[in-house]
């Protein structure tokens, strides 16, 4: 361990010395008439229900690793205006990262991702919202408000969820409305920066048969990263402003029968991601010495525009032995615009001054959707419970119409003219059918099996109309890919006693073709006629195959909650993507195989009513397999770790990128009372071990992380109310979550320390 993990170590275990002082005082303290209001409740975990089977179960009877966030800890993670990379290693095997700020989310499922920054990009992960999947990786960062609960399936998911789930589902449940029950809640606070956070939701019932639910968000974050560069052309960066709503509508005519509307909107306005020249230690990896996150040194812009809506209209129908469920849903896009000065300085060495250090070229550039539609359309037919053999058959249709636009700007020149454009389009379509049987074979046997046919097909154009420093694209560049696909799995349940279940399970995965097309800076001068060199590539098909032990208990009189899982998975032909080198591009590759296996526990504990804890971790290796794969070496002057032979780095045995080894997360609660709240204390973290930025292995480019979250406030009138005081990346730790290699050691770090205070109100 270096020294800086071990300050970082030392530092924690203050930190944790400190909430033990406040809270376990109050504790010890506490009149004898709270301890009566603590034996008259039941100290013991929940029951947890999740509907990642696509109905409501115990997560403890779901035959698959599973975690899922709610309640006091969804809300905890939730202070100070995160975006969903909140969610990055707070679970066991999840991290998550973005070169795009709070936009484009990448999800990362025990070490299977895609590191693609094209907008693009399919994933191995797929996220929901209400059982809808967000496909684009843009419509995936929109931002999180009013949430009833976040539920994380790892593994396969390839039968209920279909496409783009090799690695697993990321499920987020908003609140519903309710019928007679007016309510809601808001939570708001004020901290460092300038940083402001405002949302909630209320609940409207409108006689005996409807009730709506009006959710809104609104974040904004002042600038606070000083342009030292003063020509400029901007002063100050990394400021935001962000509004969200959501409006929903349910009528329940009868006792069988719920018609569900949501509608929503969202809009991002600030400041993309801010990359930063040289930042990284040449030969020894971490930050050079003297850095300083406040400060850059830029001659390029920096903005970031969404604007995005979208509804859904779901049925569900109650016919007696069985509930027939229909979502239709789209997603919509009408202007997305990220623009940020790549090479992350001034100048060039051709175009003094420059720096800070060595910036071999300039690089500014913007990626954009002028225009997205999604549209889905899912129907399925579930078993109302019955003691031997419960169902669901279902088919699903998926259709996407998009364009991505790339430009290229002249940071030398007065104003920073546009000087190169190109753009991709797509339309991608894929029907399924599938279905699983769930056999009860008496009290103590669960057998499934489930499978789902997929067909897949794409369309892509790509052209070059305003070149940088090439020849324009003489025709469309197109390519057209169509598969189909079988994914099946089988698991068994064992439960020899009422708190322990035992599973294992086999399931495989499917990831249809990719196409990628970031054509602008590709050094082709044949107008894209040559296949071999006009940057257009594409991906076939990934299969995973993988097995998975896994024990789910409630032990210590109901006070703890044990789930542990163990995996092995090997994908064939993987999807990988070597993305940046000299000209900026992404380029698909398959590798012949890649294997990994690990182990995940998810522990939940509540030794009083004053007391919770809730801990994740997650041994997660992985490793390329074939010999002959390889991608260039780094552009950027790192010190390559691979072999490299012709200026082409072997990748045999390398683990995948953004693929950490370790995760380690927690959630310490502490109320004086258990009824009321009173005095409490919160302490959060999270850490992954050091991983890789790309497919090779060198010392720059790879960092680990570690944050620490701390709320200490007080509630009453039964835990209605609160007020807190609070810090987001409580030690102030800088971490490198990417780096851009095609110029220099260019890299960019995480958040700094927000401190603040919330109000938060319930009724």
């Amino acid at each position: 361990m270096d020294t800086q993990s071990t300050g970082r170590l030392f530092r924690f275990m203050l930190l944790a010395l400190v909430v033990l002082a406040i809270g376990l005082p109050a504790v010890a303290q506490e009149p004898a008439e709270a301890a009566t209001d603590e034996t008259e409740m039941a100290v013991m975990v929940g029951e947890i229900t999740v509907t990642a089977q696509r109905r409501e179960e115990n997560i403890q009877e779901v035959p698959l690793a599973l975690t899922a966030l709610q309640g006091e800890d969804l809300e905890t993670l939730m202070v100070g205006a995160p975006d969903v990379r909140i969610l990055s290693g707070r679970v066991p095997s999840l991290v998550m990262e973005s070169s795009f700020g709070r936009a484009f989310p990448r999800f990362y499922i025990r070490g299977l991702g895609n590191p693609d920054f094209d907008l693009n990009a399919s994933q191995p992960v797929s996220m929901m919202v209400d059982e809808v999947v967000l496909e684009n990786p843009v419509v995936k960062g929109m931002p999180l408000f009013d949430l009833d609960r976040v539920e994380v399936l790892r593994g396969p998911q390839g039968t209920l969820f279909g496409r783009n789930t090799p690695a697993g589902v990321v499920k987020f449940e908003t609140r519903r409305p309710v019928i007679g029950d007016p309510g809601g809640s808001f939570r708001a606070s004020y901290g460092t920066y300038g940083s402001f956070d405002v949302s909630g939701g209320v609940n409207v019932p409108v006689g005996d048969h409807l009730a709506m639910r009006f959710s809104a968000l609104y974040q904004e974050q002042d600038d606070w990263i000083d342009n030292l560069y003063e020509p400029g052309p901007v002063d100050e960066l990394g400021g935001h402003t962000i509004g969200a709503g959501r409006f929903q509508l349910l009528w329940s005519p009868t006792e069988s029968f719920d018609a569900l509307v949501n509608l929503h909107t969202w809009d991002v306005d600030g400041t993309a991601r801010v990359f930063r020249a040289n930042i990284l230690k040449p030969g020894g990896g971490g930050l050079v010495d003297g850095f300083d996150q406040e400060e850059v040194y830029l001659d390029g812009q920096n903005s970031q525009d969404i604007s995005s809506y979208g509804g859904s209209l779901r049925f569900d129908w109650d016919l007696g032995g069985s509930t027939l469920t229909s979502i239709t849903a789209f997603e919509k896009i009408d202007n997305m615009l990220s623009r940020g000065d790549i090479d992350g300085g001034f100048g060039a060495v051709y175009a003094p001054p420059s720096g800070p250090g060595f910036i071999p070229f300039a690089s500014e550039s913007a990626d954009g959707i002028p225009d997205l539609d999604q549209f889905t359309q899912e129907l399925r037919l579930a078993s109302n419970g019955n003691d031997t053999l419960d169902w669901i058959f279902g088919a699903f249709y998926f259709d996407e119409d998009f364009q991505a636009d790339t430009y290229s700007f002249n940071s030398l020149a007065p104003g920073n003219p546009r000087d190169g454009y190109a753009f991709q389009t797509q339309q991608s379509t894929s029907y399924a059918l599938f279905g699983s049987l769930d056999f009860h074979l008496g009290e103590r046997w669960d057998l499934q099996a489930g499978i789902r046919y997929t067909d897949d097909e794409k369309d892509f154009s790509a052209e070059r109309p305003d070149p940088t420093f090439q020849l324009p694209t003489f025709a469309p560049i197109t390519r057209h890919t169509e598969d189909d696909n079988v994914s099946w799995n089988l698991s068994a349940t064992y439960k020899p006693s009422s708190d322990v279940n035992v599973y294992g399970r086999v399931a495989t995965g499917f990831r249809a073709p990719s196409i990628q097309g970031r054509i602008l800076f590709c050094a082709d001068f044949e107008g894209g006629l040559n296949p071999a060199t006009n940057c257009v590539s594409v991906a076939d098909s990934e299969d995973i195959l993988s097995f998975e032990l896994g024990a789910k208990t409630i032990l210590a009189d109901n006070r703890l909650r044990l789930n542990l899982a163990a995996y092995w998975f090997e994908v064939s032909d993987q999807q990988i993507t070597a993305v940046g080198g000299e000209y900026n591009t992404a380029t698909l590759l398959n590798a012949d195989k890649t294997e990994g296996h690990g182990l995940e526990a998810d522990i939940e504990w509540t030794p009083s009513g004053r007391v919770l804890m809730t801990f994740g971790a997650s041994w997660n290796p992985t490793e390329i397999k074939d010999p002959n794969l390889t991608v260039a070496a780094c552009g950027g002057g790192c010190t390559m770790n691979d072999p490299v032979v012709g200026g082409l780095a072997f990748i045999d045995g390398n683990p995948l990128p953004h693929a950490p080894e370790i995760v380690f997360n927690g959630i310490i609660n502490f109320r004086s009372n258990p009824v009321h709240k009173g005095l409490f204390a919160t302490l959060d973290w999270a850490y992954y071990s050091e991983k890789n930025f790309f497919l090779y292995e060198s010392e720059e480019f790879q960092d680990d992380s570690f944050e620490v979250g701390l709320r200490l406030g007080y509630g009453w009138n039964f835990a209605k109310y609160e007020i807190a005081l609070f810090s987001r990346n409580l030690l102030d730790e800088e971490i490198v979550r990417g780096g851009i290699d095609f110029n220099n050691l260019t890299g960019f770090t995480n958040d700094p320390r927000i401190i603040g205070v919330e109000f938060v109100g319930r009724f």
